[in-house]
This record gives structure tokens, C-alpha cells and sequence, in this order.
């Protein structure tokens, strides 16, 4: 007999078993289409700077400091977080000035602009793992259920790692007429999912799609990609830009800190607001993560040098996904955008707000954070003052 189960290839028989959450490789066309783009080499995508997509150093101390009992409690909030319960009343007015945004936290935000709506990266997920069991689970519920957002016009994807890219999320609006604008590749994962092809926009690094007068265009990034044991790196990663007749934001996506910052500025800013990774940063991969310092550093370059719009620090307060202090990007930020007199917002997770209005700026964390040091605090010039010892580990609240 042919054509049975039993006859099956040993990779065939393998692929049955792949759980849906990995997703699917790019094929036919579309791979066809990832071999011709600039950006891949030796069979991989490659980064627009060299860098380490591994940890490095020791796994052994690496897994010593991860899993320390005390640095372990230090990664987790002592309450729960202060959420806003996001409702429609909130987003049913537009926008006064026309940009608003809304962190939902991590890196997922909607954004408001210029009479459309574009959701960033959306993870409604329980927890950013392949399986619904086990893996990080979120420390915060999320401020609204996705089906009572509303209308959006183009979900943004940065690349297919499992917190930016989630399965149940995915699935629930793969029922709705939403676009979805994705780095390359990563079109085969929704595909497989069930979001029709004509409703996918795949952009390579520089390449733009219009939706209604938005344009929008995948700008690089310095990380990798991935979500099954076998690692091709045949989706890209990015960052977004997104252009409307009255304003411009930029979503940083993950990413180490790379010179590229300032090309993009150069070519698409300065923005009214940027969307900034500064969590799950780590001496362990240094390349492909970046501190709140580097954050900042980089909006500035965006900025063309200068302090201008607003900084939303993302990817941070909803996942534990890194060995420092569960609040210490946040105090990290304002300490760092400070010193250099950028403006920063610090909503609550579902708190809107608007780039050119009121910012958020209340050190929300605090009340539910244990004390946290800064190693990072530049030590003040000899004879000025005489409380730097003491001002060198602040407590969480004490300012």
C-alpha cells in the first residue's frame, strides 16, 4: 500500500509533532525572496553590526546568578503591579493632538495616529513560551481583553521571537480584516495561522507599505530570530518606523545598541515619540539587548543628537526575562534620560497618554519594589556635597 500515514518520511512524521506554536519555515516564493534579500548571507540573515546572538561568558554563571534565591525575588514585584484598566471611553475620543499612545505592556502599544491605529507587537498571552504550561508568565494582567479594543487598522510585528509574536494573540485577530505589517519571513508563521495572505505586508530593512496616508517602513535592528528547537534564522528582525501627515514615531523592536540609530534618524525622524527596548538587558548578551543608558543613547541619536519628542521605555515591568532588579529599568531610565534632559513618559501599563500633552511621569514601581542600587550613578565631583555615599543606593521610593 502507498500513501498511507505509516509511509510517511521520518521528517514528515517529525513535523506532525511540531507543536502549532512554532510556527511555520518559509518556503517557495517567499524563501525564494529571503535568499535574494541584501541582508542575507551564508544562508542566515545577517546583523547590520557583528553580534553575539548566544549569551557569553560561563553558563554556569550565568545559570548561578539567574537562579540565586535572592536575585530571584529581586526580579519580581513584592504586589501587584498597578494596572489601568484601559476602557473604551478611553479610546473612544480621538486623540486632541492627533498621537497617542498606550503601553499594554513589554513592547506592545497602540498607537494612535493621525486617524489610524496601529498595535505594536500585542501579547495577550499568559505567557511568552511555545507552551500554555510552562515558560515566563506575565506579572501583570493585561489592561484590556483584545476584543474589547476596537478596530485596528495594522498590527506591527518586530520579529518571531515568543514575546513580541504570540500565538493566542495572533489567532484572535486573525479573525478580524486587520493588515499586518511583518519583517520577512515572518509571514509564513501567520500564514500557517490562519491569516490570509492578501492581509500580510513583508517588508525587508528599508522597504515601506502604505495604509491609508501612513507609511510605514521596516528599519534594522541588531538582534536574531526564532521559535523552534532548530534555529533557522530565516525571519528577520526589525524596527519600525511609522510616518502619518502630522507625525512620526519610531518602535525600537529588541535590539543591541548599533550605529544605525543615527541613519535612521537621519532618513526618517526626528519623531514626535519613540517606543524604546530598555529591559531584559544583560553583561550575558550585551549585542543583542540594550541597557536604559544605550535606550536612551539611542533616542537621542534618532533625534539627530539632541534631546527632542518623548521616550516610552517598553520591554520591560511584564515579563521576568532577565537577571537584574524587576524595577531597575525603570529608575535606570529616568536616571539616564535625566542626564541628559530628555523628556520620558512612565504610564502605567493601559495609562494613554499624549506625546504633546500632560506626561505620565510618576515612579509607579516604587510601591511595589524592593530597594534597588545603581551601579550606573556617576560619582559627583570631589567636594561637592557631602551625601554621595548614601546617594549611591537609593531606595525605591525615597525621591
Amino acid at each position: 500500500m502507498t500513501g498511507t500515514g505509516s509511509d510517511r518520511s521520518p521528517r514528515a512524521r517529525l513535523r506532525a509533532l511540531r507543536p502549532e506554536s512554532f510556527g511555520a519555515d518559509p518556503a517557495g516564493e517567499r524563501l525564494a525572496r529571503i535568499r535574494r534579500s541584501p541582508n542575507f548571507a551564508d544562508g542566515v540573515f545577517q546583523n547590520p553590526e557583528p553580534a553575539r546572538r548566544g549569551p557569553s561568558g560561563s553558563g554556569i554563571e550565568f545559570a548561578k546568578t539567574y537562579f540565586e534565591k535572592e536575585g530571584r525575588a529581586r526580579r519580581a514585584p513584592t504586589g501587584a503591579i498597578p494596572v489601568h484598566p484601559t476602557t473604551l471611553a478611553d479610546l473612544a475620543k480621538a486623540p486632541a493632538t492627533g498621537l497617542r499612545l498606550t503601553w499594554m505592556g513589554h513592547s506592545g502599544v497602540l498607537a494612535e495616529i493621525d486617524g489610524r491605529r496601529v498595535l505594536f507587537d500585542p501579547v495577550w498571552g499568559d505567557r511568552c513560551s511555545p507552551f500554555p504550561f510552562a515558560g515566563p508568565k506575565r506579572l501583570h494582567p493585561v489592561p484590556v481583553p483584545l476584543a474589547a479594543l476596537g478596530p485596528v487598522d495594522v498590527v506591527v510585528i518586530s520579529h518571531d521571537h515568543y514575546d513580541h509574536l504570540d500565538l493566542p494573540t495572533i489567532k484572535a485577530l486573525a479573525g478580524t480584516d486587520t493588515l499586518f505589517a511583518v519583517p520577512l519571513g515572518v509571514g509564513a508563521h501567520l500564514e500557517h495561522w490562519g491569516v490570509a495572505a492578501s492581509r500580510l505586508r513583508e517588508l525587508d530593512w528599508n522597504e515601506s507599505t502604505e495604509i491609508g496616508e501612513l507609511k510605514l517602513t521596516a528599519t534594522p535592528a541588531r538582534h536574531f530570530c526564532g521559535r523552534g528547537l532548530r534555529n533557522t534564522q530565516h525571519t528577520l528582525w526589525a524596527s519600525w518606523v511609522v510616518e502619518g501627515p502630522a507625525h512620526r514615531i519610531f518602535h525600537s523592536g529588541d535590539t543591541g545598541y548599533f550605529s544605525g540609530f543615527e541613519d535612521i534618524g537621519a532618513a526618517h525622524g526626528p519623531f514626535d515619540a519613540t517606543m524604546i527596548q530598555i529591559g531584559a538587558y544583560s553583561e550575558f548578551w550585551t549585542d543583542i539587548h540594550m541597557t536604559p543608558a544605550e535606550g536612551v543613547r539611542s533616542h537621542l541619536d534618532l533625534q539627530g543628537g539632541a534631546p527632542g519628542g518623548v521616550l516610552l521605555p517598553i520591554h520591560w515591568g511584564t515579563f521576568n526575562l532577565a537577571p537584574h532588579a524587576w524595577a531597575e529599568p525603570g529608575e535606570w531610565t529616568r536616571d539616564a534620560a535625566e542626564e541628559v534632559g530628555q523628556a520620558v513618559a512612565f504610564p502605567r501599563p493601559g495609562e494613554p497618554f499624549e506625546p504633546a500633552g500632560k506626561l505620565p511621569g510618576e515612579s509607579w514601581w516604587r510601591a511595589v519594589s524592593r530597594p534597588i542600587e545603581r551601579p550606573w550613578r556617576r560619582p559627583r565631583p570631589a567636594g561637592v556635597g557631602t551625601e554621595q555615599r548614601s546617594e549611591d543606593l537609593d531606595l525605591a521610593g525615597d525621591r
